[in-house]
């Protein structure tokens, strides 16, 4: 408001520090909103679910994706998203639905947070029992995600890399709605600087040929 405002002042008064100043800053804005939009990019290029054959769901895996995004839930970080997946009961559709037959729920189109925390993987050879209830077999795999499995305790896979790989998927989408909409927004950005640009010009011809002004 204020940026627009003295824009609109250095046009209409002839204030040409005042609308240089507007343009410098918006030069500014369109260059920092630039560099954003490349970086949200080049972060989510990285990393999709893996498609699984007769399974609507997809499995998904933390190395798959960006390191700056990998740094984003290490431990220090993981302990708040997790408390937060949990309290908000991500899981809760599954557990709702604990006499659904396996082959309903191979049939789910889970999200990347259902599928990566709520399940194990299924690389693991788990046992379906229901729906967030699974148990060993004998060609259970040795993973590390396939360890952290939890039944009893509720905490299901919220320890795993796979659950860290579902948010991660989770977030990039959103990363790259907002690069969309940031797009957009440059491009109104560029359109606006371009005609501040056109005003600073006329404003400096004014200004250099008073004695002509209202004259043919």
């Amino acid at each position: 408001m204020v940026l627009s405002l003295a824009g609109l002042i250095g046009e209409c008064c002839k204030v040409s520090w005042l609308l240089w100043l507007y343009l410098l800053v918006m030069f500014l804005l369109i260059v920092l909103l630039f560099c954003f939009t490349i970086f949200a990019f080049v972060v989510t290029n990285k990393g999709a679910g893996e498609v699984l054959s007769g399974k609507g769901y997809k499995d998904y895996k933390l190395g798959d994706y960006s390191n700056w995004l990998q740094k984003r839930v290490n431990n220090n970080n993981w302990r708040k998203i997790k408390s937060c997946l949990m309290d908000s009961h991500v899981c809760k559709s599954l557990n709702n639905s604990a006499a659904e037959p396996v082959e309903e729920f191979y049939a789910r189109h889970l999200s990347s947070i259902e599928s990566g925390c709520c399940k194990p993987p299924t690389a693991c050879n788990f046992l379906y029992v229901s729906p967030t209830v699974w148990t060993k077999t004998n060609t259970t795999s040795e993973l590390s995600d396939c360890n952290n499995w939890n039944n009893p305790t509720g905490s299901l896979c919220f320890n795993s890399n796979s659950c860290k790989a579902g948010v991660l998927d989770y977030l990039k989408k959103d990363w790259k709605k907002v690069a969309v909409v940031n797009i957009i927004f440059l491009i109104f950005l560029i359109i606006v600087y371009s005609v501040g640009c056109c005003a600073f010009r006329n404003n400096g011809e004014d200004n250099a040929y008073p004695r002509w002004k209202g004259y043919p």
